[in-house]
């Protein structure tokens, strides 16, 4: 049986106009994809694009996907017209909750892909440089 195939941030460059945008849809298609709350067009739309058997501009393309996109805009934006003043004042506060831990997360993934690396020997194995050590 073959591996199953994943795409990288590399492959979603078709659609995206820089790699740290291919790298934001990246992680939202895996969101979206492993999503409990997200099922049917969604669902399957992120993980057709994430496993290669569509690309990203195919997605964009299917009408079936467009509607489900659309679809849930629409259901969003209902349920912020049906907002009470006090649920957006709660949800603007959950809302700067989670965008700064999204920052945090971001910029530890930075940092871990700037981070200096080197090979392991012979086996191609790539690490992070130790500071050396004092004696």
């Amino acid at each position: 049986m073959a591996a199953e195939r994943h795409v990288d941030e590399t492959e979603l460059m078709d659609v995206a106009q820089d790699p740290e945008q291919a790298r934001r849809l990246h992680k939202a298609l895996r969101t979206i994809s492993g999503s409990s709350s997200l099922d049917g067009p969604l669902r399957e739309m992120a993980q057709k694009v994430l496993r290669g058997d569509i690309g990203m501009m195919d997605a964009i393309e299917t009408e079936k996907y467009t509607d489900a996109v659309y679809d849930r805009l629409r259901a969003m934006r209902r349920a912020a017209e049906d907002q009470t003043h006090a649920d957006r004042q709660a949800a603007r506060g959950e809302f700067t909750r989670w965008q700064e831990k999204q920052e945090a997360e971001d910029a530890r993934e930075q940092a871990e892909r700037d981070a200096p690396t080197h090979l392991h020997g012979d086996s191609g194995r790539r690490g992070t440089v130790s500071p050396p050590r004092h004696r």
